[in-house]
């Protein structure tokens, strides 16, 4: 066999770790498949003397992560530190421009400057390699540029975050508020100290503008994407799906629209007998729309050391056979510049649930306001009988125009019965 890939980790994080893990462990079985011995060389972090439960002393260790970039020892910088700015993105940028490959699990890095750092790509050979950016282990991005690139895709939607999804699936099945579980999802380490990235969408977004750029060949455009956070969903609102025949889920969707893409991140109900539906706990799930090959639904651990390990060490394997392939499966300069649509051309079916004054009426003053927007209902669900006291109203639609439904909302917002503010939520039947 060939000489050794030399690989250079740069951070040793959960995913870090588990990639030098992997490598390790699994040293023989990776050296038989893809013909090429693979060894870790040179590693930094933060901290040299932290107990990552993993021998570390035979490596080099770089204080300044920098180094791996012009260090002749490593073919490869795997980039583990995180964030689209400062110390990963300077990393990576260097290590391209001085003809290293690189892998990486930084879908915020990619979303934000994954082509200009394509761009560094092609031009000194090397391969910007990120399978591992979205949904951990499952292999979604082989499988959009590979495996199912004779498609032209209509749409792809997906669970794309164990945080949020750990979250609605435990305030359900133990009939908790999202406050409640969230804190026991950071004291126990399933969410960060500051969850925001997860549980407002924004980490959801990130990885739907890398897999927007794929399935369409065009350059990621977060700056496109709706998102809307899972702090608003209610254990209340979950009752109401339940009887409906849906489940809540946060949800990824990019698809094709007469106005262009549209890309949206947002709590949905789904049917609970669907694929989506059924996808629990701190699992991730990708559904992907093909012309030729209709649904194809993808589900696995979406983090975690083993899972995303995994989706790195492919690609470094990749790298050791000799593959090479263009980021965004073409040539920069061949990417298309695309129309994206606004949130405001969706037509969706919609849930709503009012807390009304009950007194005789109330009803025909909601339908009217949704009669003037062109809306038809489809059912509704009135729960208490209290005349002059507050009463829930909960109404479904039939498919409307998201601008329609937006400004339905807002009347009835303005209505004297109306006693807080309406809730809405999409309706995808998956």
């Amino acid at each position: 066999m060939s000489s050794p890939l030399r690989i250079g980790i740069a951070g040793l994080g959960t995913v870090g770790r588990g990639t030098l893990q992997i490598i390790i462990s699994q040293a023989k079985l990776i050296e038989q498949r893809c013909g090429k011995k693979i060894e870790v060389v040179g590693v930094s972090a933060r901290n040299k003397h932290h107990n990552r439960g993993i021998d570390i002393s035979h490596l080099q260790w770089f204080d300044d992560p920098m180094q791996m970039a012009s260090d002749p020892k490593i073919d490869v910088v795997v980039e583990m530190i995180g964030g689209s700015e400062g110390v990963a993105k300077n990393l990576v940028e260097a290590s391209l421009k001085a003809g290293k490959s690189v892998v990486t699990a930084n879908k915020a890095l990619i979303a934000h400057h994954g082509i200009e750092l394509a761009k560094l790509a092609e031009k000194s050979g090397a391969v910007l390699a990120f399978e591992a950016a979205v949904a951990g282990g499952i292999p979604i991005i082989k499988a959009l540029r590979d495996g199912l690139a004779a498609n032209q895709f209509s749409r792809i939607a997906g669970i794309m975050n164990g945080t949020c999804n750990y979250i609605l699936t435990a305030m359900w099945e133990q009939k908790r508020d999202f406050d409640e579980v969230l804190a026991d999802a950071m004291a126990k380490g399933y969410a960060e100290a500051d969850p925001s990235f997860d549980v407002d969408g924004i980490d959801t977004a990130h990885k739907l503008a890398i897999l927007t750029s794929l399935a369409y060949a065009c350059a990621p455009a977060i700056g496109e994407v709706y998102i809307e956070g899972i702090r608003r969903v209610t254990l209340r609102d979950m009752e109401f799906a339940a009887e409906l025949g849906y489940v809540i889920k946060l949800l990824g969707i990019t698809a094709t629209t007469e106005g262009g893409i549209l890309q949206r991140v947002h709590p949905c109900m789904v049917p609970t007998s669907s694929p989506l539906g059924s996808v629990s706990g701190v699992y991730n799930a990708v559904q992907v729309e093909g012309d030729s090959v209709g649904k194809v639904f993808f589900e696995g651990r979406g983090a975690g050391d083993g899972p995303t390990g995994s989706s790195v060490v492919a690609d470094i394997m990749d790298i050791a056979r000799g593959t090479v392939y263009k980021p965004f499966t073409l040539p920069v300069a061949s990417l298309a510049a695309l129309p994206f649509a606004k949130v405001d051309a969706l037509q969706s079916s919609y849930y709503l649930r009012l807390s009304v004054t009950d007194k005789p009426g109330v009803l025909a003053e909601v339908t009217a306001i949704f009669k003037n927007e062109n809306i038809s209902l489809r059912s509704f669900i009135q729960r208490g009988h209290a005349p002059g006291e507050a009463v829930e109203l909960v109404l479904t639609t039939h498919e409307a125009l998201e601008l329609s439904m937006q400004k339905a909302i807002a009347a009835i917002a303005k209505l004297d019965i109306v006693r807080a503010q309406p809730t809405m939520i999409r309706i995808e039947n998956i």
